[in-house]
Formats: C-alpha cells, structure tokens, sequence
C-alpha cells in the first residue's frame, strides 16, 4: 500500500503553491454569505460557470434571504432552469431563505453545525461557507481534492470525511486557510481525471503517484 509523501514534502507543496498563487479565489461569483451559499448550494452536481450564468439575474433580484422569499419558488426555478436538479434546488433555496429569516434573523450562520440544518447544505457546503464568507481555515472536500490527496498521496482515504481529517492533520496552519482552494484549482487545470498534465505541475518532483507522466 502507497504511504502518504512526509510531513517536509506536505510543506513543501503547500509553499509553492503559495509562491504561485498567493491569494487563491474560488470561483463561484456572490457578493456577500448569503449569496455565496445559495451559489454552493446551485453548484451541486454542476459546474461553477454554468452556475455563475445562472446567478448572476438570481442575485441581481435577490441577494438578501428576504427578497429570494420575497421571489417565491416559481420565479426562482425559473432563473436557476439552466441548472441540473433546478426544481429540487429552488425548494432548498426558497427554504432555506425563508429559515434565515426567521431563525437567524437573515443572518447566515457562522458555524457548521447550524449550516448543516439548511436544507441542501451539507459538510462541504458548510465548509466551501465558513472558509470564504468568514475565513475560517475549513477543507471542503469535492471531487477534485478527493483525486488530487489520494493521487499525490497527501492525505488517503475512501471518503471525502476521511480526506478532510486527514488532511486538516498534516496541512501546516499557516497553509489551511486558503489550502482547498489551492487543491481544487491544482485538481480542475493541471492534476485532471483522465491525464494528469504532470508536464506543467509545480509539485511533480514531490507527487509519487504511478499515473505521473514525467
């Protein structure tokens, strides 16, 4: 069984990732916690562009939890049909809104636990949440952490909660606020599914993976 690369190579690849690309941005476009969470919550089993298209009307109406309640579900799903799974998505957004106001005061909650009671919002939502809107240093696991950790291997494991543990044990502190994003990105442009583009991978001296090409 492939082992983990050590603690000195886990920093390592964390610096240069650093080095290239000081302040990783993730893609989904919102304008404050509350749209961004309804953007996390559209993008399951989506991509971020198709998801960016589809918001940017949503938010221009709505970007508070009171005017999406306000819209109502058919005019959302109308706004978000481009969408895959658009009419369940609507019923968690306008239900989710609707919770916001009246538990929360039309605040979006800053922890997991209270995230994870909205409906369509589970770990990684919460995370993707907690680490953009409030800076807090969570790992959300999607696909492409899931095959870059297991690849390299930083982090393994056979679900994405185990990653995430795994993970948030031997990413060093100062790297952990903006190190999801960095493996997401690596994972989306460079560490692909079907073949790796290791030619251009900043980290492929440190990755032991047998799918390397280099």
């Amino acid at each position: 069984m492939r082992k983990p690369v050590d603690k000195a190579a886990v920093a390592e690849i964390f610096r240069r990732f650093e080095a290239a690309n000081p302040e990783p941005k993730g893609e989904l476009e919102h304008v404050n916690a509350f749209t961004l969470l309804v953007a996390v919550v559209l993008s399951a089993q989506a991509t971020d562009a198709g998801v960016n298209k589809a918001t940017r009307a949503l938010f221009a109406l709505a970007d508070t939890p009171q005017k999406m309640v306000a819209l109502g579900e058919e005019r959302i799903r109308d706004l978000v049909k481009t969408i895959g799974l658009f009419r369940n998505k609507a019923k968690n957004v306008l239900r989710l809104s609707e919770i916001l106001v009246e538990k929360h005061g039309g605040v979006v909650p800053r922890e997991r636990d209270v995230l994870e009671t909205l409906p369509g919002v589970g770990r990684k939502t919460a995370n993707v949440v907690l680490n953009m809107a409030f800076g807090q240093p969570t790992m959300a696991v999607d696909t492409h952490v899931f095959r870059v950790s297991n690849r390299i291997p930083l982090a393994i494991g056979k679900t994405p909660l185990a990653i995430e543990l795994g993970l948030e044990k031997i990413i060093p502190a100062p790297f952990m606020r903006h190190a999801h994003h960095w493996l997401i990105l690596h994972g989306r442009y460079v560490c692909k599914a079907r073949r790796p583009e290791c030619e251009r991978c900043i980290i492929s001296d440190l990755c032991t993976s047998p799918e390397k090409r280099v």
